[in-house]
């Protein structure tokens, strides 16, 4: 990918039957001027409609408002974040750049156009604390600018070549899944975790944020020609995953396990792809980065809804056996019965099990990857699927508890946001931060 500058992006922010904005400063639509206000677009029998104090505009097709000056800003309301977490919310959030309406599915999609540079001064303010060391903030919006043109760039090869992305292999005994952003036809990435977490001006860009991004301009992870797919995740649980074991079963020579500690970028020294190491690994507390309770660095990375959340290196959940039975037939779609057995089949290098035997006294079946299996066994998302199962009070061979002790928080690929925040406060430089967790990359000036 070539690029002389910035491009601009399409952000799907949120899609409901009604939108309600205000407009804080001047917008227009061609000749048609918008003063400040507050505004409505509905869908109606297929057309959308957009209503003001003095206004109304109807479309079939797209509704584009473009700001008088760069600064111009505007306000939605009702934009749920944290969609399918645990913290999952609605909030008010403030943008700068344009709005482009369009249908979708029965809704009205609301989309803004932000320059690259711009989001990501928003996306660093939204994934990390104004107190997040310089280097962290640095490495971070290099690792957000690859991944999103990469992103930009992957979405063109697939329609170039007219190929329909599989992100799914089903057979009557095995569901296996993965989720990416090529979810997103309409639009290049969401603003929500599926993608990066963007809120626009909703928070007050941080100085250090926009130093970070305005330091680190233009700059991306190269591999060979390719920009990085690089990809992070809270906390790893002290070593990181595959790349190929997450998402489409295609190894990235950048997005392989590393253990999060001294040497940098070391391969993993324990076998987590077998049972017993794994347990091992799971059940202790190993000396690595992310395994922290420094409240002054979890600071950096999680917001005040995601400290909520205090044990995310090691962790347990416990379900009775009628509340498990009813959320994995809920989540699943599948009547398993009383639930007998969890039973890893496979794990990845971080000790994440990528395919999960469920038997029931009514029904086998087998769930991967990752992300399905946390979808299934819990009502957001288990916190990782790097966990190890024991039961207790057993009746007939049937336990009346589940007990799942686990390590880490999301898929564990890329770089580990706390074990990150903890090299940043140890001294270490960005560029030695984004070797350590992405090997064989190299640090590349795309445009200036």
């Amino acid at each position: 990918m070539k690029l002389k500058k910035q491009p601009v992006l399409n952000v799907g922010i949120m899609a409901e039957t009604r939108v309600e904005f205000v407009l804080e400063t001047g917008y227009h639509q061609g000749p048609t001027q918008f003063q400040q206000g507050e505004y409505s677009v509905e869908l109606k029998k297929g057309k959308m409609i957009l209503q003001g104090t003095d206004i109304l505009i109807i479309s079939e097709e797209q509704i584009v408002l473009n700001p008088v000056f760069k600064t111009n800003a505007f306000l939605l309301k009702g934009v749920t974040i944290g969609i399918g977490f645990h913290w999952e919310k609605k909030e008010q959030q403030r943008f700068t750049g344009g709005i482009r309406f369009i249908p979708e599915n029965g809704k009205v999609r609301v989309i803004n156009t932000v320059h690259l540079e711009d989001y990501l001064k928003s996306v660093i303010s939204s994934e990390m604390s104004a107190t997040s060391s310089p280097e962290l903030l640095k490495a971070h919006a290099v690792i957000s600018r690859s991944w999103l043109l990469a992103q930009l760039e992957k979405s063109k090869k697939v329609a170039a070549l007219g190929e329909k992305y599989t992100t799914s292999q089903i057979s009557d005994d095995e569901i296996v899944r993965w989720y990416d952003r090529e979810d997103h036809t309409l639009y290049d990435v969401c603003a929500d975790d599926h993608c990066q977490r963007y809120q626009g001006i909703t928070k007050i860009i941080s100085g250090q944020a926009a130093m970070a991004v305005e330091a680190t301009t233009g700059e991306v992870l190269t591999a060979g020609d390719d920009i990085c797919d690089t990809r992070f995740s809270k906390c790893c649980g002290g070593i990181s995953e595959n790349f190929e074991n997450v998402w489409e079963p295609e190894p990235k020579s950048y997005l392989t396990a590393v253990t999060d500690h001294k040497p940098l970028g070391s391969p993993p020294s324990k076998n987590l792809t077998l049972e017993k190491e794994a347990e091992k690994w799971i059940l202790g507390s190993p000396d690595v980065f992310c395994n922290t309770t420094d409240t002054t660095v979890l600071a950096q990375v999680l917001p005040d809804f995601d400290r909520e959340t205090r044990d995310f290196f090691r962790w347990q959940v416990t379900y009775g056996q009628e509340e498990l039975s009813a959320l994995v037939k809920t989540r699943s779609g599948i009547d398993f019965g009383e639930i007998v057995k969890l039973e890893p089949l496979q794990r990845g290098f971080s000790g994440r099990i990528l395919r999960l035997k469920i038997t029931g006294t009514r029904r086998t079946m087998i769930v991967g990857k990752e992300l399905e299996i946390r979808k299934w066994l819990s009502a957001s998302h288990l916190y990782s699927s790097a966990f190890v199962v024991s039961y207790d009070d057993m009746h007939g061979g049937i336990p009346g508890k589940i007990i799942l002790r686990g390590a880490g928080w999301g898929h564990g690929a890329g770089l580990c946001q706390i074990g990150a925040a903890v090299m940043g406060e140890k001294g270490y430089s960005y560029d030695q931060i984004l070797a350590h967790y992405f090997k064989n990359a190299q640090l590349t000036k795309l445009y200036k």
